[in-house]
């Protein structure tokens, strides 16, 4: 009888160990990433395919704000996410303590102010009213987008986390309303300009190469980039996600989609 009972045990604790290798086997082939719905979203869905005919099965979780995809990405309930550009990136792990790195870089949302009252910036009255993201790379990426077009001057040290409390000279008296990034389509029609990110223009129906007053050149370094918890970088899975969204197909969509440089892809 005792042998019985150690014969069942040695096959209960063999069988446990098989499930055990299983589930995390399994786990190690699923990818959860968390992205904004466009373009971010609209790539994973396209490559969901490529990857499960490699053994990888890619859930996707949307967001609609900037905040949320990297604290679940810290927390370990994400295994990457596709939303934000390196500047933010950092400046997200300097502010919070936490540990995400790039895995790869896809894509550039070129930048662009627009508004709904006038038709270029030479048509900005003194005084008026800008919107801009209340993030801190994103606010500095939107005040180094207006020095760029000589409508102001920065404090030579602010760098690119700057402010509007780092404006040396505001030569036309230009006011900011320091809005999440996410609500600004919402309040063009309230201000007489908005500073926008492409991934929020985009489903708004705004075109920065056509409708922008002032857009962001070629030359960005704010590249977006899939990332995910530092020493993760070069997980089988992962360097599958990021050449999948570097394919032939995510190309061709690009073209389609967005042939007015909406987005612009990158090579790395």
């Amino acid at each position: 009888m005792k042998k019985i009972l150690s014969v069942s045990l040695v096959l209960l604790l063999a069988l446990s160990l098989f499930a055990a290798g299983t589930k995390e086997e399994a786990d190690s082939n699923t990818l959860v990433v968390g992205a904004t719905p466009e373009p971010h979203a609209a790539f994973l869905e396209l490559v969901v395919e490529d990857l499960a005919q490699q053994g990888i099965t890619l859930k996707i979780q949307e967001f609609t704000d900037y905040v949320t995809p990297n604290e679940a990405l810290e927390s370990g309930e994400l295994d990457a996410n596709f939303f934000q550009h390196i500047p933010y990136l950092e400046s997200f792990n300097k502010e919070k303590g936490y540990h995400l790195a790039n895995a790869g870089g896809i894509h550039v949302e070129p930048f662009a102010l627009y508004s709904e009252q006038y038709d270029s910036i030479a048509d900005l009255p003194e005084g008026a009213t800008i919107a801009i993201p209340n993030d801190p790379t994103n606010e500095g990426r939107a005040l180094l987008l207006l020095q760029s077009a000589g409508l102001l001057t920065l404090d030579a040290n602010a760098g690119l986390e700057a402010t509007p409390l780092d404006i040396a000279s505001n030569p036309k008296g230009f006011s900011f309303r320091e809005i999440e990034a996410a609500s600004l389509p919402r309040v063009l029609s309230d201000v007489d300009a908005a500073i926008i990110n492409g991934n929020y223009a985009i489903p708004a129906g705004l075109i920065a190469t056509q409708d922008g007053l002032l857009v962001e050149g070629a030359d960005s370094p704010y590249v977006n980039v899939v990332a995910v918890k530092q020493g993760r970088e070069n997980d089988k899975a992962i360097v599958a996600l990021v050449e999948a969204l570097r394919s032939e197909k995510i190309t061709s969509y690009v073209a389609e989609r967005y042939p007015n440089g909406e987005v612009v892809l990158v090579t790395e």
